[in-house]
């Protein structure tokens, strides 16, 4: 595993981290304690040290399960960014909430579902720009730093191209940018990233497969059932599929030097981008772990 410091915060991440979205029930699979703990043990036996979460994946489900693994392990070996502004109420329903008493109240049930007294990196959850201009809530989430329950705030834009929330980073005192970037998406490099590197954010770059289609395992006859994210975000419309497995098969062929596995190739690739401080890949179950860690091998430092 390598490491990179992320950015102004002075936290050393690994260059590969754990996104858990998954955990909360709505790609497809229900997960149990012990599949997180098997997951997380793997993370942690490969020196993978980032987890990413949320409070709606599920109703704080996934931090819930986190906070399971993390109660019998080491809390100080592990950085925790979670997220706050939704509610959860049913498969991929939640609604906004970010009033200062609101997040309050969010944060503490992340404190309690995550079984610590303090968040590592706790993130504005992709938010609309009149949410985020909110200056008592951004005051509270200061007294909350300052209180010693945050280390670091951050901003998960929802718009990948949204600088707008990047740029005034600095102004509410977050120090992480977490966007949607991969290899059929490179929207950030125009505007989020030289700002990020401007004020000297770290990077934290999610959906880095781009859905599992930059793993190369899905055909054009590729079908995401019902409860899973993907079908919802209509990756089972024949024409867009088509279209995007016809991309990822002529990257596949044209830069994807042979012999690679293209998932661990395509998070290297993020990785190459010297704004990138790390990616975060969901994954099923400890075997998609170790590919994922394989990428760190890729990354030229």
């Amino acid at each position: 595993m390598k490491y990179r410091t992320l950015g102004r915060t002075g936290l050393k991440v690994s260059v590969v981290g754990i996104g858990t979205w998954q955990f909360g029930g709505e790609w497809g699979v229900d997960y149990t304690q012990s599949d997180v703990d098997a997951i997380l043990g793997k993370g942690k036996e490969l020196g993978i040290n980032l987890i990413d979460t949320a409070e709606c994946y599920g109703d704080h489900l996934s931090e819930k399960l986190i906070g399971g693994y993390l109660r019998r392990d080491r809390r100080e070996d592990w950085i925790i960014a979670t997220k706050f502004g939704h509610h959860f109420h049913a498969h991929l329903k939640r609604d906004d909430r970010s009033s200062a008493e609101d997040v309050r109240e969010q944060l503490e049930q992340s404190l309690r579902a995550l079984g610590t007294d303090y968040i590592d990196i706790y993130q504005f959850h992709s938010l609309s720009d009149e949410r985020f201009n909110n200056d008592d809530m951004w005051t509270m989430l200061d007294k909350q730093v300052q209180a010693g329950k945050i280390r670091h705030l951050g901003i998960s834009i929802g718009y990948n191209g949204n600088i707008y929330q990047t740029k005034n980073a600095t102004k509410v005192k977050a120090d992480v940018i977490q966007v949607v970037y991969n290899r059929l998406d490179r929207t950030p490099e125009e505007e989020v990233f030289p700002s990020c590197q401007d004020q000297n954010l770290g990077v934290l770059a999610r959906v880095p497969l781009a859905s599992g289609f930059l793993s190369g395992k899905y055909s054009k006859d590729s079908v995401f059932p019902e409860n899973d994210v993907r079908a919802s975000k209509g990756r089972n419309d024949p024409e867009g599929r088509i279209k995007m497995i016809e991309e990822v098969e002529r990257i596949r062929k044209e830069e994807v030097p042979e012999g690679v596995n293209m998932a661990e190739w395509a998070l290297a690739w993020c990785l190459k981008h010297p704004a990138v401080t790390a990616v975060i890949p969901g994954c099923k179950d400890p075997s998609q772990v170790e590919s994922n860690a394989r990428a760190a091998k890729l990354v030229q430092e």
